[in-house]
């Protein structure tokens, strides 16, 4: 206490120390890390998933997809239309003034007498009065109204003009009935995997569940209607992983980014959009453009000039389906382009190739994994020379095989693997030295046949038109010191193999430009080569698998062409791109074109490459109107003056309008029409698919992939 009596309110710190009243109370815990978003609940997903996917035409963008008639109505022109409607409607209302005013007499109240009582009219209430006359008039105005109404077409002006504009917003989608209900997996319960087709749905519900991971599980159910898997390894890898069951090699379930849109439950990637133009079928109008598996099978090449867009709008979208479709184990893709090509991030595939780059984990297999001097000589020669062979069939592909075949057979007899690029260059060069080690080395184990095979070699060396000297100079572009790390054949390296193509593998290859522009096309005339003799063979022909060549320049050979033609069969398909078709062989363009099915010719085409795709697309039959106009010659005094009149009041004679429609054949899209027609950013494409289903040439806006 103070010396005045008061007390200090400030006290001391002991007193302003506050006491706990009880025990520490301790927070509650957090439902999830600290910074973490929260978890989906699954309703994006369900959602996706029961979407409506009617079939459709090739080619169409099935999601939500509303069918449209085949052929176009018959529509009014917009200014025909409001004009008619609105004449009509001051036809209506200077009837119903002229009635008012009785200008028009007072016979349209007889009516009214005929069918109404006196005592009805005549009464003394005046709301009695009132209503009857007033209402028979509202009677007649509203009959007026229906008769002008129908003849100005006024419902379809309403239809077209005003009723988009008081259309409720679509209800959201109600869920579909348990046996139509795809997130219920009713082929598991038929089946009897009850329990694991539970623990699919609460993952799908709890927001566990992907695309791909749908995508990868029913791929895996086929596997076992199919009989490659037991139903007992997959009900208990889906109950003890759920939705992350029967996962990809590499671990992953998604692409770490995407750009185009992409819908796994029917195998497409949007494009772009029809566009709304006459040239389009009707029912293709409006509606998302999209290629799946079932399209790319027939294999597709783009056309375009530098910056028409077939890497960024063509080329990388499909490749990024064909990786997702690998994810969920449906497919094999390699793609294959210049380092640096915008062909998606390093992270997206499971191999990368960089041939030149000495940082590169992987090498490429010079002989595509096989054991077989033949096989190997083939797909060697056609890698080597193939560019050069005579597009008719002649000899000089099987000569560069068999030159090459003399070498490897000895060769791999003797060592046990096949030559590296020196070691092949120096026997292609007829070296002294290698050719009498590998002689010494036949005759001491006693291989007479391959002796034989190398005695022919030696016989041809030198002479006027061996091809071994062709062979030699195109190895030594190989033989370079950028490639000094690569195609080894002594096991050393970490060698990709097409042979893998059995398996759901993303695989990408960059090839060096700058500098080795011809090695670079030897490289990608060797995998697509080895693409195609591969695929042949596999044992599982379920997998899809693909080749996206971003830059088919010096491709275009023979046995490319007929190898391209047999992959249908095979389960597999090319995507390739050109810049022009003159990168391509005069005599081979046409049966390059045939071999495709899918065609897209990009804006900016030369008319010179359009008229080829005019040809290829053929011709239609189509209705043509001839306008012609004839003059109207006045024969009375009275006619002359009416003409004078109209000359004076139009400026222009009267005529007597006479239209002729026939029936006449036109190209569908002229080489003109493509080479200055084309809008920037879109696309002609027509397309055909594996059951020989096609789509005419169509319009399509590349720019809006996303709809």
């Amino acid at each position: 206490m103070d010396s005045d009596g008061t007390h200090d309110a400030r006290g001391t710190h002991a007193d302003r120390v506050p006491r706990p009243a009880g025990p520490p109370q301790v927070p509650p815990r957090p439902a999830q890390a600290p910074g973490a978003p929260p978890l989906p609940d699954g309703s994006a997903f369900l959602t996706w998933l029961r979407t409506p996917r009617p079939e459709a035409a090739p080619g169409v963008w099935r999601f939500g997809h509303q069918p449209r008639p085949d052929e176009e109505p018959d529509e009014i022109p917009t200014r025909q239309l409001l004009s008619g409607a609105l004449i009509a409607f001051l036809v209506g209302w200077l009837i119903w003034s002229l009635l008012q005013n009785r200008y028009l007499g007072d016979w349209w109240w007889v009516p009214l007498y005929l069918i109404t009582p006196d005592s009805w009219r005549g009464g003394d209430s005046q709301i009695g009065n009132f209503l009857v006359y007033r209402g028979y008039e509202l009677l007649v105005a509203l009959a007026i109204m229906v008769a002008v109404g129908r003849v100005g077409r006024w419902s379809e002006v309403w239809r077209r003009f005003a009723a988009p504009h008081f259309r409720r917003r679509r209800p959201q989608q109600a869920a579909p009935a348990p046996e139509e209900d795809p997130a219920q997996w009713n082929q598991l319960r038929a089946a009897g995997a009850a329990d694991a087709a539970e623990r699919l749905g609460a993952d799908a519900r709890a927001g566990l569940m992907r695309d791909v991971d749908h995508a990868r599980i029913t791929r895996a159910w086929q596997g076992v209607r199919s009989g490659r898997h037991s139903l007992a390894t997959f009900t208990g890898a889906v109950l003890r992983e759920g939705a992350a069951a029967c996962l990809h090699p590499s671990g992953e379930r998604d692409l770490p980014g995407r750009l185009a849109r992409h819908d796994l439950v029917t195998g497409q990637v949007r494009l772009g959009t029809t566009a709304d133009d006459p040239r389009n079928p009707y029912a293709y109008r409006g509606t998302g453009l999209a290629l799946g598996p079932d399209l790319l099978g027939t294999s597709l090449l783009a056309v375009g000039p530098a910056g028409s867009g077939k890497t960024g709008a063509v080329v990388w979208p499909l490749a990024e389906s064909l990786c997702l479709h690998a994810l969920a184990g449906r497919a094999a893709v390699v793609v294959v382009g210049a380092a640096g090509a915008g062909l998606g991030p390093v992270d997206a595939y499971d191999v990368v190739v960089r041939v030149g780059n000495p940082e590169s984990v992987y090498d490429l297999d010079l002989y595509g994994g096989t054991t077989d001097p033949d096989e190997a000589a083939a797909v060697l020669a056609e890698a080597l020379v193939g560019d050069l062979t005579d597009p008719h069939p002649s000899g000089e592909s099987r000569r560069s095989t068999t030159v090459l075949a003399q070498l490897l057979g000895p060769y791999r007899a003797v060592h046990g693997r096949f030559p590296s690029v020196p070691e092949l260059r120096q026997l292609l060069d007829g070296a002294p030295g290698p050719l009498a080690a590998l002689r010494k080395a036949l005759t001491e184990g006693g291989q007479e046949s391959l002796l034989r095979e190398l005695d022919a070699r030696e016989r041809q060396l030198g002479h006027p038109g061996d091809v071994g000297s062709v062979l030699a100079d195109r190895v030594a572009l190989l033989d370079r010191p950028a490639f000094a790390g690569f195609f080894d054949t002594s096991g050393q390296s970490r060698p990709f193999s097409l042979r893998a193509l059995d398996h759901p593998v993303r695989v990408r290859i960059d090839l060096p430009q700058r500098g080795h522009a011809d090695a670079s096309r030897i490289l990608a005339r060797l995998v697509l080569a080895q693409f195609a003799a591969s695929v042949a063979v596999r044992e599982d022909r379920s997998l899809f698998a693909c080749l996206v060549l971003d830059d088919a320049t010096g491709l275009v050979t023979p046995d490319a062409v007929r190898g391209i033609q047999r992959l249908r069969s095979a389960n597999a398909g090319v995507v390739m791109t050109l810049r022009t078709l003159d990168d391509a062989p005069r005599p081979l363009r046409s049966p390059l074109l045939g071999a495709i099915g899918c065609r897209v010719a990009l804006s900016g085409l030369t008319p010179w490459d359009g008229q080829d795709f005019a040809e290829v697309w053929g011709k239609e039959w189509t209705e043509a109107r001839d306008v012609t106009d004839r003059q109207i010659i006045a024969e009375t005094p009275a006619g002359k003056a009416v003409h004078m009149l109209r000359r004076v009041i139009t400026g222009n004679a009267p005529t007597a309008r006479a239209v002729t429609v026939r029936q006449v054949e036109r190209e569908r899209w002229s080489a003109s029409e493509l080479a200055h027609g084309v809008p920037p950013g879109h696309a002609v494409l027509s397309l055909t698919s594996v059951r020989g289903e096609h789509a005419p040439p169509l319009l399509v806006d590349l720019r809006n992939p996303g709809g």
